[in-house]
């Protein structure tokens, strides 16, 4: 009786054992399909929404980080359902190119997460929703699609998940059912910043995406882009200091910093440091998504 206990107990702690150890599996593969993004939209998009809202309790933050990342999470797993063969050179850490998921698993996956995503978002108000269910066909047209081999349709779709984002997170945190003028101005800067930089992303990932056939302006254009991202920078730095009004010392700080992205960028071209300046970018790209907090509490006004 006594060793009938022992077995069964021990088969308890195996099942808890085997359990906890398939759980801590599925979690890895889910960060993992977030992990270079945390910088690029869950940071800025949450700063953004936080900026921007008149409502900023811990409850409502949640919320909004929540919805943020679950709808991250299905953004990543829909692109990297078509990007296995790229990011076996550039991200080869990624579920697919790493074998913790099939190609065939990521896609059930991926629309497993769109009808979540949408039901998460009818939980808010309709206009939530409607940024959840645009965020689904940018990635359609992105990944599906294949705009994301043009540079330019490639832009103009991360413009629009960017949006859908930020419309989407600021309207949670809010408990709005509406943006103000502040708020579509930012969103406006927001969208004009996208566009215009968002490419600095692909000067790193250059031999991937051109083993899959992409045509990111990089690859069409290597020395043209880093000459733009050098002039870029500091011009729209200097535009959005001016926009939010921002003060003197706080105007040269952020022109300083984008000026300095903009130079790293044209001076180093290895791969390595290419990752390091979109390290850098994406700091600047924090740094733009804060400036409407001057229209809001006047604090970048020195």
């Amino acid at each position: 009786m006594l060793s009938g206990e022992k077995i069964c107990r021990k088969s308890m702690s195996f099942a808890a054992t085997t359990t906890l150890r398939i759980t801590l599996r599925h979690l890895k593969t889910v960060w993992l399909f977030t992990r270079s993004d945390y910088k690029t939209i869950l940071f800025p998009v949450t700063i953004f929404a936080l900026v921007l809202s008149p409502r900023r309790n811990p409850l409502a933050l949640s919320r909004a980080l929540c919805w943020v990342w679950f709808h991250l999470l299905q953004a990543n797993v829909s692109n990297q359902t078509y990007s296995a063969h790229e990011d076996v050179v550039n991200k080869p850490w990624r579920p697919v190119p790493s074998g913790r998921i099939s190609v065939r698993g990521c896609r059930a996956l991926r629309w497993r997460l769109m009808v979540f995503c949408l039901g998460l978002s009818s939980l808010s108000s309709v206009n939530v929703l409607i940024s959840s269910a645009l965020l689904t066909v940018v990635e359609i047209v992105h990944d599906d699609f294949g705009l994301s081999h043009h540079p330019v349709f490639k832009n103009l779709c991360n413009v629009g998940g960017y949006a859908t984002f930020e419309i989407g997170a600021t309207l949670v945190l809010s408990g709005e059912s509406y943006l103000d003028g502040t708020s579509i101005t930012a969103l406006t800067c927001s969208a004009l910043v996208i566009f215009m930089t968002i490419h600095v992303q692909d000067f790193a990932d250059a031999n991937g995406d051109r083993m899959s056939g992409r045509r990111t302006l990089p690859i069409v254009a290597p020395e043209g882009s880093r000459i733009y991202v050098l002039c870029v920078l500091p011009l729209l730095s200097l535009g959005l200091a001016s926009i939010w009004s921002l003060g003197p010392l706080c105007s040269v700080l952020f022109v300083s910093i984008g000026f300095g992205v903009g130079l790293r960028c044209f001076l180093f071209r290895d791969e390595i440091r290419d990752q390091s300046t979109y390290l850098l970018y994406n700091m600047w790209l924090l740094g733009a998504h804060l400036l409407p907090a001057n229209a809001r509490f006047r604090v970048l006004a020195w």
